[in-house]
């Protein structure tokens, strides 16, 4: 069997911790994975995982198996990507990650326009805002927006993130309009529970405002916070690249715009500059060139 797949397959397992999550991201059977697994073992005379009904964990061995296995891994895909930049075609695979929210509302669309001009080329995109190690979990870029970025990571600014306050007009029609921030306790306040769940800070001229909110319905994707504002269920904080649409169509009002939150900034963040593989750079140039001029 194909050592370099059997250490592809050990690699998933013990990020993933699940055979069967392996099978269905390699789109192999779980017999298949099994085997390779096996296989591997057998190969170096060493038990790498430990199995149990309930979790899979790395042995001692297992611990320098993966390292390994990810150097030689990483090393074969550069190989690929080097001899493939001779006839200026890119392929491979990368792995992004990024947020649920900006994924949704526009990572994906312009993935695939930038695929349709590299067709040997794949992308895997993992959406989320937990944090995770991009060296051990095999990511090529992760798109995050931030005020002050890992500094242990390379940050390329791709675009401003603004946010406003909205509302639908249902909600104003029933509930009113607040008149100043610290009004906003007396209505019903959707918050993030990962930014600002239980405080809003506002900005008006050279005039700074912290806001203590009653969260009525907290969530952490603000997609998710978006479809409960469209549904009549109160105000909340969003970034203007997800609503633009609904504001245009007047299914969402700006409430006090006078006043704004502090802006963030919207980074591709790599590990290192270093043997930055040409398809990774084909895509941040990219990024960087469609959301220059911020659609939203």
């Amino acid at each position: 069997m194909d050592r370099l797949t059997a250490m592809r397959v050990f690699c998933e397992v013990a990020t993933s911790g699940s055979f069967s999550a392996t099978a269905d991201k390699l789109d192999m059977s779980r017999a298949m994975v099994t085997r390779y697994v096996s296989e591997l073992e057998s190969w170096l005379n060493a038990r790498l995982l430990q199995r149990t009904t309930r979790s899979v964990t790395l042995t001692d061995a297992g611990e320098q198996c993966l390292r390994r296995s990810q150097q030689m891994l990483a090393l074969m895909e550069n190989i690929e990507e080097e001899t493939s930049s001779d006839n200026a075609e890119l392929r491979g695979q990368l792995r992004l990650t990024c947020s649920t929210s900006f994924a949704f509302g526009h990572l994906a669309r312009v993935i695939s326009k930038f695929l349709a001009l590299h067709t040997m080329l794949k992308i895997d995109l993992q959406v989320g805002d937990s944090t995770v190690n991009l060296v051990e979990a095999r990511i090529d870029l992760a798109i995050r927006i931030s005020s002050e970025p890992d500094p242990l990571l390379i940050a390329r600014p791709l675009a401003v993130c603004d946010s406003v306050l909205v509302a639908s007009p249902a909600y104003v029609s029933q509930s009113g309009l607040p008149a100043h921030p610290q009004d906003l306790p007396a209505h019903r306040c959707l918050s993030h529970s990962n930014y600002g769940r239980n405080t809003w800070r506002f900005q008006r001229a050279d005039e700074t405002l912290l806001v203590d909110i009653a969260s009525h319905f907290s969530a952490n994707d603000a997609t998710v916070l978006l479809q409960a504002v469209l549904a009549g269920g109160g105000i909340t904080l969003l970034p203007t690249y997800l609503m633009a649409d609904h504001l245009s169509k007047d299914e969402l009002q700006i409430i006090l715009p006078e006043w704004t939150a502090p802006a963030m900034t919207i980074y591709a963040l790599f590990p290192s500059r270093r043997h930055l593989s040409p398809a990774v750079r084909a895509l941040l140039d990219f990024l960087v060139e469609e959301f220059a001029s911020q659609p939203w």
